[in-house]
This record gives C-alpha cells, sequence and structure tokens, in this order.
C-alpha cells in the first residue's frame, strides 16, 4: 500500500511500515489543494492533530482503507465521513497515556509552587526567595473531571502523595471509583466545590466545550486549574480574569481552543497562568509507542486483519454478519434506551439472548449494545471501542444465552444495573427488518423505538393515559403512537410514546406533577 504520513512521527513507525512492504510517503505541513493532491492516490493516511481530514478529504481519497492517528485525540478526523467513504479511523490511545499523565503532574507541581515564574526572577538577576509562597499537595483535594485512563493515572500518582481524590464522570462506576479511592459525585460543581486542583481529562465535544465558565471557575475559588487534555474546554478569557483578579491562585494549561497560542490571549499577560504548547505526549517513549501502534494497524488493514483500536470498523464476517447484523442496531436500540431510564451510574450491563440469535456469535451484538449503553454520553464509543471503554470503567459486562424464547423467535435483553437498581429492556426483530421493544423491566409492551420517546410509569387508574395526551397536545406535541402496558388492574402501568419532537422540561415537569405519575423519562433515539 501507499501510506502517506502528514505530521512528523517517530521513526520506529516508519520503519516498521517500510520492513512489511509498504511504500511511505512523508508530505508534513501540507493542507488545502495541497492535502487533496498528496491523498489523492493513497491506501492508508498517517496523522496527528495538525492535518484536519475532512468530508474533502476523503472524497479525494478514492483509494484510503484507513486513517491512523498516532494519538488518542480524533477530534480532527471527520469519522462519520469516514464511516459514509468505508475508511477505517483508528487512533492509539495506550502509548501517550503515561507521558499525558506524568505532564498533568508535573503542571499541577508547577503551578502550586509558581516554578517557571521563580525560574525567570532568578534567570533576570532577581532572587526573590520571599515573593513565592507556595502550597503543598498533601492533604488538599483533587478535583478530575473525565476519569478514564490519563485521569486514573493522575489519580493514582497524586493520589499516593496524599491528595483526597474526587471525580466527576457520569460513564464511571462507584467500584472503578473506589479501586482509586475516589469520591465519584454527580454533579460536576459538586467536584469544583469540594476540590483544591482540579484537572481536566474529557474530550472537546459540543457538551463539553466551555464546560467550566466564570460561574464554574468561581466554585473553586483560591485553587488551582490544571488542563492537559483538550482546549476549549475552559472559557479562556474567563480563566484569565479569575486568577488576575486572586478568584484563582493559579492555573497551567498545556492545550488551548487556538493552537498555537495567539499573541493576545488573555493567558500570556497573567503571570500566575503556566502554559506550554501542548507537550503532553512529548516524550521519546511516548512518541515511539504511538508510531509503532499506528503503523501495526496500517499493516492490519492491508492484511485483511481486525484493527485492534478502530473506532468505526466492527470486523465481522460475511456469514456471521448475515445472521447477526438485523440485531446490532436493536442491540444498540435497548442500550440506549436501557440507561436512560436508568439515569444513575452503572456499575453492570448485562446481554441475554434467547431463542435463534442464542446460537450465533454475538460478540459484536453485546458490543452494540455496550455501544448504545455508552451513546449518550460524550465519548467517541462505537462496537469496537465499547468493550474497552467498560473495561477502563470498571463496568462489569455479563452475557447469557437460552435456547428458548416465550412467544418470540429471538430476544435480545439488556439490563443496566449499579448492583441494586436495574432497569431491563427486551427487544425483538418482527420479520427480520421491524424492530420492536417488547418489555420495559416486567410490562409487556410492543413499541418502535425510534426518534423521540416518551417512557412513563404510572398508577393503572381511569383517565391517566387521557391526562397525558391532553398535556402534550395543548403543548402542541404531536403522538405518532401509543404502546401501555401493566403488571396488575390497578396496579403500576408504563406507557410509550412516540413524539414528533421533544417535550420541554416544563411539560416532563407537568406531568410528573400528577399524583398519578410515577416518573416521566424523554428518552432520544435519533432518526436511525
Amino acid at each position: 500500500m501507499k501510506v502517506l504520513v502528514t505530521d512528523p512521527i517517530a521513526d520506529a513507525g516508519l520503519t516498521r511500515l517500510r520492513e512489511a512492504g509498504h511504500d511511505v510517503e512523508t508530505a508534513y505541513e501540507v493542507e488545502g489543494d495541497a492535502l487533496l493532491d498528496a491523498v489523492a492516490d493513497a491506501n492508508a493516511l498517517i496523522v496527528r492533530s495538525g492535518t484536519e481530514v475532512t468530508e474533502e478529504v476523503f472524497e479525494a481519497a478514492t483509494d484510503l482503507i484507513i486513517v491512523g492517528r498516532a494519538g488518542i485525540g480524533v477530534d480532527n478526523i471527520d469519522i462519520d465521513a469516514a464511516t459514509d467513504h468505508g475508511v477505517i479511523v483508528a487512533n492509539a490511545p495506550e502509548g501517550n497515556v503515561r507521558a499525558a499523565a506524568e505532564h498533568s503532574v508535573a503542571m499541577a507541581f508547577a503551578t502550586a509552587r509558581s516554578i517557571p515564574q521563580a525560574h525567570d526572577r532568578l534567570k533576570s538577576g532577581e532572587w526573590a526567595k520571599g515573593e513565592f509562597l507556595g502550597t503543598e499537595v498533601n492533604n488538599k483535594t483533587l478535583g478530575v473531571v473525565g476519569f478514564g485512563r490519563v485521569g486514573q493515572q493522575v489519580a493514582k500518582r497524586l493520589g499516593s502523595l496524599g491528595m483526597d481524590i474526587v471525580t466527576f464522570d457520569p460513564y464511571i462506576s462507584q467500584e472503578r471509583a473506589d479501586q482509586f479511592g475516589a469520591e465519584l459525585v454527580d454533579d460536576l460543581n459538586d467536584c469544583l466545590a469540594k476540590s483544591d486542583f482540579i484537572t481536566i481529562h474529557t474530550p472537546l465535544t459540543p457538551e463539553t466545550e466551555n464546560m467550566i465558565g466564570e460561574d464554574e471557575l468561581a466554585l473553586l475559588e483560591g485553587g488551582y486549574v490544571v488542563n492537559c487534555a483538550r482546549g476549549g474546554i475552559i472559557d479562556e478569557p474567563a480563566l484569565a480574569e479569575a486568577v488576575e483578579n486572586g478568584v484563582l491562585k493559579g492555573a497551567a494549561l498545556d492545550v488551548f481552543g487556538e493552537e498555537p497560542l495567539p499573541e493576545d490571549s488573555p493567558l500570556l499577560d497573567v503571570e500566575d497562568i503556566i502554559v506550554t504548547p501542548h507537550l503532553g505526549a512529548s516524550t521519546e517513549a511516548a512518541q515511539e509507542n504511538v508510531a509503532t501502534s499506528t503503523a501495526d494497524q496500517i499493516i492490519a488493514a492491508a492484511n485483511g486483519q481486525p484493527v485492534a483500536n478502530a473506532l468505526n470498523a466492527p470486523s465481522l464476517d460475511e456469514a456471521t454478519f448475515k445472521q447477526v447484523g438485523p440485531y446490532l442496531d436493536l442491540a444498540d436500540t435497548a442500550g440506549r434506551i436501557a440507561v436512560q431510564l436508568f439515569g444513575g451510574h452503572m456499575s453492570e450491563v448485562q446481554v441475554t439472548y434467547a431463542g435463534d440469535i442464542a446460537e450465533e456469535d454475538v460478540e459484536y451484538v453485546t458490543a452494540s449494545a455496550l455501544k448504545g449503553v455508552f451513546a449518550p454520553s460524550d465519548l467517541q464509543v462505537n462496537a469496537v471501542n465499547a468493550p474497552q471503554i467498560a473495561k477502563d470503567r470498571g463496568i462489569d459486562v455479563t452475557e447469557s444465552k437460552t435456547r428458548t424464547s416465550e412467544d418470540y423467535q429471538s430476544l435480545i435483553t439488556v439490563t443496566v444495573s449499579d448492583g441494586e437498581e436495574s432497569v431491563s429492556v427486551c427487544g425483538t426483530q418482527f420479520g427480520g427488518e421491524e424492530p420492536r421493544i417488547v418489555r420495559i423491566d416486567d410490562h409487556r409492551i410492543e413499541a418502535v423505538p425510534h426518534g423521540h420517546m416518551l417512557v412513563v410509569r404510572n398508577r393503572d387508574e381511569p383517565g391517566t393515559i387521557g391526562f397525558i395526551g391532553t398535556v402534550l397536545g395543548e403543548a402542541d406535541i404531536n403522538i405518532a403512537g401509543m404502546f401501555n402496558g401493566r403488571e396488575t388492574i390497578g396496579g403500576e402501568a408504563l406507557s410509550v410514546y412516540n413524539l414528533d419532537e421533544q417535550p420541554p422540561q416544563d411539560i416532563i415537569e407537568r406531568l410528573n406533577g400528577d399524583s398519578r405519575i410515577i416518573e416521566t423519562t424523554y428518552v432520544e433515539l435519533g432518526d436511525e
């Protein structure tokens, strides 16, 4: 294959590709039409964060099989466009974890002890010993926003130095937090209010962009901010103002909303803000690890083998796909519904197969169910990386099969649990092409899983369904379909409404305000 490398990677990766017989061409810092020309006949593309791999690039690269990201973040790659064009996108998530964690720890110490500032003063001839009074990390609280691989390693290192750990991550289990001695909280503001230091380890998504602004920084009064994850998560002007005005003692940033950092950035005018030029993964070991890992995935794709860290390409042979393919979306949907109905810190996911589907290899069906479970999060998740995400977050995944299935040829049940409370969603295929949700917990229904769904648990009393319909009608929200089930006469009932649009929060509150309504949950499935 022709492998085009548009951002510098370690020579070890290039050597491995050449030794495997591939033609490697480097074209660093190409962009615009030059990039489109360079990629036109490439079979594989290797990038870091410097190359924007857009829809236009995929349209130009008609022979492209795989894009390898020599690192973890894929913000610069249009994964949806890659999927549309049949191109695998793979990253190297493990290679720079240690380096990124160590840089975060170093930055925490640098800001707590004003090390760069003291260094500069001494180099300029000033012995300013009395002007720098630092902060010890011992007996302080570290808030970790995002408790993935890097966040866990930072917590491990600073926890061993006497820091108490509190973390905010909606998709981490209590058990995994307990393994690191961390207090798991449900709210970002709660995490900030409890912390003396915060360190950021989340991806940049529409949900996390400017997630920490003026109001959030005020909750950390007298504390320190460290961000070596992604720029754009913290409102940079608000951070500069908070440090300049003494709301915060200091900050240390390795990443920025715009890189390189503009000369007029307010961050550069504040002495107690430390900045480094995106050095988190800049160690010899990390660069070699991500380069060779990326090369190995390019080689696997060339040989038609599974790509270990593919972000958008389940590996199924044709015969297996023919049998289980119709159930991939069903499992995904059941997982999406279950996790949104559950709404807590899950620690377990169980996928149960009954009937004919139990005879098949269901590894990727289970992975699709996990993809659905994690879909409402801000994680970049698919059926390939979902099992690893579950493992990283300490979520137990169990798979069980039974050949018998009541009433249906095949059934898939996805159950999410925190060890005490749980929600189960059961689905099947009608005629192999029409997915249906046929049970939620103990309630038998026959719901079409599509678009905007409202799931209402209520007391089985006359007039309740009419009340729900009236409230929705008065809000001009059309009901496209309704499905109802109950446990016993006069007991608890459950109804599912397919709506033409998302109901506003005040409508949900109005429904929940009625004594007959036990719980109302909006479930977003999209148009797929």
